[in-house]
């Protein structure tokens, strides 16, 4: 069989084993109790960043729907680029009768040692909370009342387009971070194959980045991930081509589904 077209069946056999499997992860999730905050303001400036390394939200996909969140749900950066639906309850700041606001996670709410977790610390262990962008907030409740008990589930992420791959590095380390994906969202383990090399797996950096101590410059590179959540495993062949170079974004077709 010619390579290429093995190359494209895997591809579909992944997505195709992923179908049901994915959303059958979120079928019936239990929504849980938590507490939100909002930072910075109607622009949604003071979110770009974050832990996850996303950089720009708007670049990478994600957009002013996002939202810090504590410890104990962030889990070492595995749940970067998961989506939370979220919904006020319980106060009477909240917009009532308004649809529940869907989020990801870009960041993290850092604890507060010096604030009682009652009182300021509210990301202290072992609370569960989301400290929002400002529009998130005002989708569900009046911004004026700082902070509000919610709900919280887990729901499979909606993307558009492909996986985006941005490469720092140099010549002998490749750092990706990985955006926009879609399904759980969030990535466990993933692997880097040169067109020169065989596959090589990558550790885990922070937050949603991955790293390979070895020289690949001028080899088209391509990319196996699998789903923390799901387990569930795709293919990003020839993601990004032979010229490839730190500092860029490239961009799979491929996604989760």
């Amino acid at each position: 069989m010619d390579q290429s077209l093995y190359r494209k069946c895997l591809v579909i056999l992944s997505v195709m084993g992923m179908i049901g499997t994915s959303s059958a992860a979120y079928a019936g999730s239990p929504w849980r109790r938590a507490s939100a905050t909002f930072y910075g303001d109607e622009t949604a400036g003071e979110s770009m960043g974050g832990a996850c390394g996303y950089g720009n939200l708007w670049d990478s996909g994600y957009g002013a729907a996002t939202s810090a969140i504590s410890t104990v749900l962030f889990n070492d950066g595995y749940s970067c680029g998961q989506c939370f639906q979220i919904r006020c309850v319980s106060s009477p700041n909240c917009y009532y009768g308004s649809p529940a606001t869907v989020v990801t996670a870009t960041n993290i709410c850092p604890p507060n040692w010096g604030q009682n977790s009652n009182n300021g610390g509210w990301c202290n262990p072992p609370r569960a909370h989301f400290d929002l962008t400002k529009p998130a907030f005002m989708k569900i409740a009046d911004w004026k009342a700082g902070i509000i008990p919610v709900s919280y589930r887990r729901v499979a992420c909606r993307r558009s387009g492909g996986i985006k791959f941005k490469f720092e590095g140099n010549g002998y380390w490749l750092l990706v971070y990985v955006m926009n994906v879609g399904g759980a969202g969030d990535i466990r383990n993933m692997a880097v194959k040169g067109s020169r090399t065989n596959w090589i797996d990558m550790s885990h950096n922070w937050g949603a980045s991955y790293q390979a101590f070895s020289s690949l410059y001028g080899q088209s590179l391509s990319f196996r991930l699998t789903s923390y959540t799901t387990r569930q495993t795709i293919y990003a062949w020839n993601a990004a081509p032979a010229s490839w170079s730190a500092g860029k974004t490239y961009n799979s077709y491929t996604n989760f589904s």
